[in-house]
């Protein structure tokens, strides 16, 4: 059960009332349940148990330094796409061989900073990175582990621009690319070819891809004969946003990796961030104004697209419901919107939606991932705090970011 629910029609997070903390918080803030994440964790963990899968957390769902300490604590390791990441995760305190390194545009100064660090792979997407990795290790006089990215040509169910699987794509190498590397690895010979990975995108919520992906990297291990010593399944695990949604049946998944894992003897590690975060968190914002317009009533809410990209990034619904419940109706269609100067700034519509006023205070639900992680400062607008909940007690974990300091740059 979430720890984020109404109880005698009053919000909580755990063990805190909501509408307690807008005296104490300026809203627009961001407010997270150490519990949900946690619970999430460990389910997902639960879901795989038999193959005891060292799992990465993905760290541009939310890269906010003292939840990757919750993280750390209960087991997690980090999967990273850039040099700041990897030196946030560093001084979260995950270990190195905890860490893999993804993404398609590593410079050298990430490649030279990651390999110091001895990390526990660099998931190479290009030919031409491994050429530059085996330059640097050359020159250090080491052997770097490296992973290698199949791009599998398979068109997961998922919003286009989340797809990352499919041969138009920019990740990874196509089927045949990538068995010519394998094939020809021992040219390079300051790398150690120790894992082949793979990603096909995000919020996906049917096992059916992922099932199709195990069957091409078996084609690959037949054809390469290589016995690797870790098989990377990415991430993209969704999770329910809306109500008619199914949820993904990880455990019949597990099943398939279950085989997998035994007849390979490799070592599996995940990569979920959405499925860890996702539900974690909301954005309690207060509404501005109520204005009229043409079949509909706006909501203007004091937080916008700056601070919560996905609607207008990846058109994403996202329920929103008021701090405290009431048994009253607006009788127009409800919007609500943000104060961007952009169309898109808008987050969801209802009818009938329960009578609120100005002043009122709602959550935007589920955004724990991909949410401060994607904020920005457009239209001059400071980043806004992000606040924990854990024991009945919340802890500041950013800070709003000051305006005055803001408008120096």
């Amino acid at each position: 059960m979430s720890s984020i629910r109404y109880k005698n029609n009053s919000l909580f997070v755990e063990k805190i009332s909501v509408k307690g903390l807008v005296s104490k918080y300026n809203s627009p803030f961001y407010l997270y349940s150490n519990n949900n994440i946690i619970n999430n964790y460990n389910s997902f963990y639960l879901n795989f148990k038999k193959v005891q899968p060292l799992i990465c957390f993905s760290v541009k769902a939310n890269s906010n330094i003292q939840i990757l300490k919750v993280l750390k604590n209960i087991g997690s390791g980090a999967d990273v796409v850039s040099g700041g990441e990897l030196l946030k995760v560093l001084k979260s305190g995950i270990k190195p061989k905890k860490i893999v390194f993804s993404g398609v545009g590593k410079t050298e100064e990430e490649l030279k900073l990651a390999i110091r660090k001895k990390i526990l792979l660099i998931n190479v997407e290009s030919e031409n990175e491994a050429l530059l990795i085996n330059k640097i290790s050359k020159k250090m006089g080491i052997k770097t582990s490296i992973g290698v990215r199949l791009n599998p040509d398979i068109n997961a169910p998922t919003h286009k621009k989340i797809s990352t699987g499919k041969a138009e794509d920019k990740f990874g190498l196509s089927k045949k690319n990538l068995i010519s590397f394998c094939l020809n690895i021992d040219k390079l010979k300051n790398l150690k070819l120790d894992a082949i990975s793979v990603h096909i995108g995000s919020q996906i919520l049917s096992e059916s891809p992922f099932k199709k992906t195990l069957s091409v990297l078996e084609e690959i291990i037949k054809i390469t004969k290589i016995n690797f010593k870790f098989v990377d399944l990415g991430g993209g695990f969704g999770i329910t946003y809306k109500k008619n949604e199914k949820k993904i049946k990880l455990r019949n998944y597990s099943i398939l990796v279950e085989r997998f894992k035994k007849k390979y003897n490799c070592n599996i590690i995940f990569e979920p961030g959405r499925a860890i975060v996702g539900n974690s968190a909301i954005l309690v914002a207060k509404v501005q104004y109520l204005k009229k317009g043409v079949n509909k009533t706006f909501a203007i809410l004091n937080a916008g697209m700056n601070d919560f990209m996905r609607p207008a990034l990846y058109d994403a619904t996202h329920n929103i419901i008021p701090l405290i419940k009431n048994n009253k109706r607006m009788n127009k269609t409800l919007e609500f919107v943000g104060p961007i100067c952009e169309t898109t700034c808008k987050f969801v519509k209802y009818k009938n939606y329960q009578k609120i006023n100005e002043s009122d205070y709602v959550a935007i639900m589920d955004v724990g991932a991909y949410g401060a992680s994607l904020s920005s400062n457009y239209n001059t607008k400071p980043l806004i705090a992000e606040i924990l909940v854990n024991k009945g007690k919340t802890k500041i974990i950013r800070k709003k970011q000051d305006l005055q300091k803001l408008i120096n740059y």
